[in-house]
């Protein structure tokens, strides 16, 4: 296909992507472009052009193909879908870390046998999450005392945080995944202080003695001198708001997509063996992506129909490829049996997710102790009443009003 060709495909470049910020259904915008322009023109929030993917076929192809890159969207001039790239470690904190020698340390803490979070203590805190909520009285707010409490509390345990600084923190985790609403100063002060925060904690450490893996990154990167301290607490950071913020959405909204089936929570408090199963269906079901994961054009290529230039920006929603027809059967039922389930909620192949295990590990936790906990634990409002925060980057509810 031509350069000139590209001009005769279904263009939607008068389409505004993200399309909605709300994790109660996939918007209906991608379902209509996946049957029918699965690779389109959109705009973006910066104002700029992007290809928007929603067929699950061509985005492995693009995870896989190293025509499209993912570290030089850092560099300066490059298309940008949201806010502006502060710094290039901030995109691609695991390369980074690759080249200075640490990230070995980091798929450690977040692998198979990670040292920081054993289940008895994700189930422990779990519980007193919820008997937080249980003692403010009925409803209650599962986004508040589930979703975001279990996030936070993984997250501090892991980088070695105080857990009394986590309002705080999540804090401006919020505004930097806050799309539109924030001045590119606003955003650049609030990352500021997020940094200086990881910076301070990090130089107060006492050597030999790690609280976490922030504290084993320092005193690496001391011996290797792999990255500046302003690299290396900015990479920490990263670690937090981004651990953070798609933990606490997933819990949320897997939360919701859970208790508006109590066909399903019955089964799954009937036969708690089953949980694992469940969770990867809730990884495939809940829409958690406020924007798309981003991907740079190094050379001219054909994407499906459409012919793509070196420089254009390729946008990929994960969320719609795990509703693809063409990868799932019925993928609009929530099926908590369905095998295989290749759902691409962390990626595929080199750019498949580290923290994955460790997400899956702690939401089988986090929702066996939920329904053994509040066995009638039940939705307090219509699914369509749940409130949304708009424009984050990970989709998160305002609240979850629950009864028990």
């Amino acid at each position: 296909m031509t350069a000139p060709d590209r001009e005769r495909l279904p263009h939607s470049v008068e389409l505004h992507y993200p399309f909605s910020t709300k994790g109660d259904r996939l918007a209906p915008e991608l379902t209509a472009l996946q049957s029918r322009c699965p690779v389109a023109r959109v705009t973006t929030n910066s104002g700029g052009e992007a290809w928007l993917v929603t067929s699950y076929e061509l985005t492995e192809h693009v995870l896989r193909d190293r025509a499209f890159a993912r570290s030089v969207l850092a560099e300066a001039g490059r298309p940008i879908q949201d806010a502006p790239i502060l710094a290039p470690e901030l995109l691609d904190a695991m390369h980074h870390l690759q080249r200075a020698g640490l990230r070995e340390e980091v798929l450690m803490a977040l692998g198979r046998h990670q040292p920081d979070l054993p289940t008895d203590w994700v189930a422990e805190i779990t519980r007193a999450g919820l008997d937080n909520m249980i003692r403010e009285g009925s409803p209650g707010d599962l986004q508040r005392h589930f979703a975001e409490w279990v996030a936070a509390q993984c997250l501090s345990r892991l980088l070695g945080l105080p857990f009394e600084d986590h309002r705080w923190l999540a804090e401006r985790a919020d505004v930097d995944l806050t799309m539109v609403t924030f001045s590119e100063d606003e955003l650049a002060r609030n990352w500021e202080e997020i940094r200086t925060y990881m910076h301070e904690h990090m130089a107060a450490r006492h050597g030999g003695r790690p609280r976490g893996l922030a504290d084993r990154l320092a005193d690496l990167n001391d011996r290797q001198h792999g990255l500046t301290d302003r690299q290396l607490s900015n990479i920490v950071a990263v670690l937090f708001v981004s651990g953070y913020e798609d933990f606490a959405s997933f819990l949320g909204v897997a939360a919701l997509n859970l208790l508006r089936r109590p066909d399903v929570v019955d089964e799954v408090r009937a036969r708690p063996e089953t949980m694992p199963r469940c969770v990867e269906e809730l990884l495939r079901c809940s829409v958690v992506l406020g924007n798309a994961i981003p991907r740079f054009v190094t050379r001219d290529s054909e994407l499906g129909s459409a012919f793509v230039e070196k420089g254009d920006l390729v946008l990929l929603s994960l969320d719609a490829v795990n509703f693809d027809p063409a990868a799932f059967a019925d993928p609009d039922v929530f099926d908590p049996a369905r095998s295989p389930n290749p759902h691409l909620r962390f990626g595929h192949g080199r750019h498949h997710c580290p923290g994955a295990h460790l997400v899956r590990r702690q939401s089988d936790t986090a929702f066996r102790v939920l329904l053994d906990h509040l066995p009638g634990v039940r939705l307090a409002v219509p699914v369509e009443d749940v409130p949304w925060h708009r424009h984050r980057m990970a989709i998160m509810a305002a609240a979850i009003p629950v009864e028990w």
